[in-house]
């Protein structure tokens, strides 16, 4: 990773997507928190169908203490592993109201205490609320990354580790959000559109698939 490219790829992100935001339904710090937990193996399109209406009435922890696990899996049956995302989400909403009296922790550390919170859940959701310089490296993040080169990493766990010694709060202003959209509408698996990107030139996925066109 070249750190004089940060910079520049964060600026460019932010002229892509100015104002950039998660795409995730909320009203609250808490309904983020529960919103990125459904997320997980779906999308936010899925989640946002369910939650507008869900989080009408269900603003506070204790909301969803008082519906049960039944009522709960009930509601978000449409997500992938509903069963086990409403007994966690039943047991982090116990936790909350016991031990944090209905506040939502602010560090890695707490926040990974939480039944479902893993690090990526924690990172997204403190990006978000604390702009605090975290991405949440998954699939698509990782082969957006290794495309231009800013890292040479196997997995999405090498590549976190990777970019959290180079990315900072000072070079990464909304990165995260940008960097979702980027990979989202821009930088697809399939059919990404190099053609209109500001990034060809440093892209080895641009240059090897520019190659085989010459090859035609």
């Amino acid at each position: 990773m070249l750190k004089r490219d940060i910079p520049f790829f964060a600026k460019q992100l932010n002229k892509m997507f100015p104002d950039a935001k998660t795409e995730l339904y909320y009203n609250n710090e808490f309904q983020l928190l529960i919103a990125i937990l459904m997320s997980a193996q779906a999308t936010d399109k899925q989640v946002n169908i369910i939650n507008r209406n869900f989080f009408e009435f269900l603003k506070i922890p204790k909301d969803w203490i008082d519906l049960w696990v039944e009522e709960i899996t009930e509601f978000i049956n449409s997500v992938s592993f509903f069963n086990n995302k409403s007994k966690n989400i039943y047991k982090t909403c116990n936790i909350l109201v016991e031990k944090y009296q209905s506040q939502i922790p602010k560090t890695i550390e707490q926040l990974t205490e939480l039944p479902w919170v893993w690090i990526k859940t924690a990172k997204v959701f403190l990006a978000v609320i604390e702009d605090a310089p975290y991405i949440w490296v998954d699939t698509h993040v990782h082969r957006v990354l290794n495309r231009l080169w800013l890292v040479n990493t196997k997995s999405p766990l090498e590549t976190d580790k990777k970019i959290s010694k180079n990315f900072t709060k000072e070079n990464h202003w909304q990165l995260h959000n940008t960097l979702v959209l980027f990979w989202r509408y821009h930088c697809m698996a399939r059919k990404p559109k190099c053609k209109t990107c500001e990034f060809s030139k440093m892209c080895k996925y641009y240059k090897k698939e520019f190659k085989k066109n010459l090859l035609k």
